[in-house]
């Protein structure tokens, strides 16, 4: 079973809008945000390492529930989508 770590590269997470239950990303402070598909479970975090130790937890160390927002994608905490996020 394969296990992601605080200290995880985030190479062998998916790069693309797979149904994964987690999409970690940055916002426009440069801070890591971690949201699920839901807009249930989340969080900001001080770096990637900390978002990935969350959103692996969450999710029972499953890498395939765990994606990066696009590159240049900024997200956002808010509920205009119903998602519990906006993405820019």
């Amino acid at each position: 079973m394969s296990r992601l770590s605080s200290g995880a590269s985030a190479d062998p997470l998916q790069r693309n809008n797979a149904p994964a239950r987690f999409t970690i990303g940055r916002n426009r402070r440069g801070q890591w945000i971690v949201a699920d598909r839901d807009g249930l479970v989340g969080g900001l975090f001080i770096n990637e390492a900390a978002a990935l130790h969350f959103a692996a937890a969450e999710c029972n160390h499953n890498p395939a529930d765990i994606c990066h927002a696009a590159d240049g994608t900024l997200m956002e905490f808010g509920f205009s989508d119903g998602s519990g996020m906006r993405l820019h």
